[in-house]
């Protein structure tokens, strides 16, 4: 099982703070599944509109912290087929479903796992947790392309 830290991370994922939303890979099971650590801090941007008074990170923010830890899963699985140029996007979900709010202090555990590669469509099951219990989980899709020539 190989570990992550955000150096590391940013080397395969595009974005940059304050869109990066992984901040420690903590084991990839390579070609299988990936667990992941987002630090839910009161710095986070988006907490000053959402909602003031009442801090909670947007399910859309969960969804694409499991997205990027799909895509990172994904790197890790192909990066002997992949050139630089090449990048994971996101591209469909499916059964995205809401049990617990996330809020500034809480850890978010990620957990990905592929279910299904055709091509460079791959598919992915996630679950974000707080101390155990489910904040979110959904069917995650993404798809490669390379970059090369736009």
């Amino acid at each position: 099982m190989l570990s992550m830290s955000i150096t590391d991370i940013m080397e395969y994922l595009p974005h940059r703070p304050p869109f990066l939303l992984i901040d420690h890979v903590l084991e990839i099971d390579i070609g299988h599944s990936l667990v992941a650590i987002k630090n839910v801090t009161m710095n986070e941007p988006f907490f000053l509109g959402h909602f003031p008074g009442r801090p909670v990170m947007p399910g859309v923010l969960i969804l694409e912290a499991m997205a990027q830890a799909s895509g990172l899963l994904a790197y890790k699985s192909l990066e002997n087929e992949l050139s630089p140029s090449y990048k994971y996007l996101f591209a469909g979900i499916n059964n995205a479903r809401f049990k617990r709010m996330v809020v500034p202090g809480d850890q978010l555990r990620i957990e990905v796992a592929l279910t299904k590669r055709k091509h460079d469509l791959l598919k992915a099951e996630g679950r974000a947790t707080v101390d155990g219990e489910l904040a979110c989980s959904a069917e995650m899709m993404t798809i490669g392309r390379d970059f090369a020539n736009d």
